[in-house]
């Protein structure tokens, strides 16, 4: 209820003060005097983020008032401007500069806060009053050939990378590159940690020597016929680092490209050289990365928490093979890997045909599937490949080296593959990772399906959920619902009251509009208010009737109200229907309401 006093004020305009003066105070300057009032109070003033309105205002005192020094009386002074706006306000801290720190309460409108500011400004001892504005990290990179990475930023068939990077980098996660190894390169260096090299056959090594602790790549170049019988001469691919480059590229640094989880890092494993690798030094590599142990190898001090493997062979997933990636996956890594490049079906191939992996296919810049790329029931998800042809010239640029046969200059190029778009995957569940580091693989790969787009050309034979989407999916899984390509968040209307030690109440949403099986984070925002929380048990139920516990009672829990977000897996429930927030108090002399309560997709 507003107060005559208010309501005066807005009669006489009294509600703002000059555009001038807000313009400075938005950048900390101090006003020496009251200045003339407006008409309104400047959009900047009352907002936190565009749309939003403050929830909190940073107010300057003048250096002679006693709210400037005395916690006590900007608390005081506070509940008194409070009770004039017919607001509840509330000092909480003193910030370094001096300035108070003063909390709105919820729910107010930018009129309401308008309100408040007119309070403060009225009052001569006040030197300037700003919100407590919402930064966010400022996520296009600044590296010189982003604007070639159409793979993470075009809105037709790139992998929406940019809004990820408001909520994860990668930080804190180490991706392991089972490849041809690793050649220096300065815009990848930085975020390359020790690794390994794997290769057992000199022949095959190229380096003169078999398995040693320097993953570096020597390179992988052959002549005519030297991997077999009519087989023409190849340049060396440096193909683990340009495949890394993607990745995890050093990103904000004035040069180059940018990597997906430029915050993580990068564990070269060489397994790759001559004429290709076999499948023994591979399932080493796969054991050591996930932290196993492999006779006669140190032990990992890098373990990584993602495997990419952008490699493969004829025929179907060994017993050996899976056997490794599984002991991996129940280490808690998660194992990406390339579809293949024969335009055939991937279950012909491995490691695409393995169980336990997340199997990608190739797009190009239109969103199709990749003339080149593998496909079939055991693709999991599409991301981009890149392709070369008379209509198209679109490949995946990343980090490289000049040299045709050892190494030379570093460079830039552009590949295509599956080879390609397999790191796409692994560099966003890096970010998934990072995000949300509970997250087990099981619970990455639903995430990514559940949260991947449909592909915007067309797909001949199977590229599994879709086009892989890593705005969306690393938001749901952090349960960050901000900004345009955010997930999308339902919200209850009406509050329901929670009786004294009876039946169980339900709160209802409707959720309509999405495509398949909720996430496998769901988030569930819970705002309840009750004297003894301890009593109350809360569940989610599902559209079919399963039922997700979220608290259960606790006698040891005296404090009151329930306001928190969980996090449930429910990726084996369809999103659309109605989801209900069932709540109990089992005590007696205690009871409440459930405010509110949402679903964040």
């Amino acid at each position: 209820m507003r107060t005559s006093a208010s309501t005066r004020r807005k009669l006489i305009s009294v509600a703002a003060v000059s555009a001038a003066l807000f313009t400075a105070a938005t950048t900390v300057a101090v006003a020496q005097e009251p200045a003339p009032r407006e008409a309104a109070v400047p959009t900047a003033q009352t907002e936190a983020a565009p749309g939003a309105p403050a929830e909190r205002l940073i107010v300057g005192y003048k250096s002679g008032a006693a709210e400037a020094k005395s916690n006590k009386a900007a608390e005081s002074d506070a509940a008194a401007k409070g009770k004039e706006a017919g607001e509840d306000l509330d000092f909480q801290r003193r910030l370094g500069s001096g300035a108070a720190l003063v909390d709105l309460g919820e729910n107010l409108t930018k009129a309401d806060v308008a309100d408040v500011v007119a309070e403060y400004r009225e009052d001569p001892q006040v030197a300037y009053i700003v919100p407590d504005r919402l930064n966010k990290p400022l996520a296009t990179p600044n590296d010189t050939e982003y604007a070639k990475q159409w793979d993470l930023f075009e809105t037709t068939a790139g992998m929406n990378v940019p809004g990820a990077w408001d909520v994860a980098t990668g930080s804190g996660v180490t991706v392991a590159v089972i490849d041809t190894g690793y050649v220096s390169h300065s815009d990848l260096g930085a975020n390359i940690v020790a690794g390994y090299d794997f290769i057992s056959d000199t022949a095959v090594a190229g380096d003169g020597n078999g398995r040693d602790s320097s993953p570096a790549d020597p390179g992988d170049w052959t002549a005519a016929n030297e991997c077999q019988a009519g087989d023409p001469g190849s340049t060396s691919s440096w193909h683990g680092t340009h495949v890394a480059g993607t990745i995890a590229a050093v990103t904000n640094n004035s040069k180059g490209v940018a990597g997906i989880a430029y915050g993580a890092k990068v564990s070269p494993l060489r397994v790759l050289g001559k004429c290709g690798g076999y499948d023994s030094d591979i399932i080493d590599a796969i054991t050591w990365a996930s932290g196993g142990t492999v006779s006669g190898v140190p032990a990992n001090t890098n373990v990584a928490k993602v495997i990419n493997m952008s490699l493969g062979g004829g025929g179907a997933c060994s017993t050996a093979t899976q056997s490794a990636i599984n002991a991996a996956v129940n280490r808690g890594t998660t194992v990406v890997v390339a579809a293949g490049n024969s335009n055939a079906n991937a279950a012909n191939y491995s490691p695409a045909s393995c169980n336990n992996v997340i199997s990608v296919a190739a797009t190009d810049r239109q969103g199709n599937r990749s003339y080149y790329s593998n496909f079939g029931s055991v693709v999991d998800i599409a991301a981009p490949g890149g392709e070369t042809n008379s209509v198209t010239s679109s490949g995946i640029l990343s980090t490289l080296n000049s040299g045709t046969q050892g190494p030379s200059s570093e460079n830039y190029d552009y590949y295509q593959g599956t080879s390609m778009a397999a790191p796409h995957v692994a560099g966003l569940a890096a970010l998934m990772k990072s995000a949300a580091p509970a997250l087990t693989p099981a619970q990455i790969e639903s995430a990514i399906k559940t949260n991947s787009r449909a592909l915007p050309g067309t797909c001949s034979g199977g590229c599994g959920a879709g086009l892989a989407d890593a705005a969306k999916t690393v938001q749901a899984v952090s349960g960050s619902s901000g900004g345009s390509t955010g997930g999308t968040t339902f919200t209850s209307s009406g509050a329901v009251s929670i009786p004294d030690n009876g039946s169980a109440v339900e709160s209802s949403i409707a959720v309509s509009g999405r495509s398949g099986n909720a996430p496998s984070a769901l988030q569930v925002g819970v705002d309840i208010t009750h004297t003894y929380r301890g009593d109350l048990v809360i569940d989610l139920v599902a559209p079919d009737g399963s039922t997700y516990r979220l608290k259960s009672a606790s006698s040891s829990d005296s404090a009151d109200n329930v306001s928190t977000t969980y996090t449930v897996n429910a990726s084996s429930e369809a999103a659309n229907g109605t989801w209900k927030l069932r709540v109990q108090d089992t005590a007696a002399q205690d009871t409440g309401r459930i405010n509110s309560w949402k679903l964040t997709f």
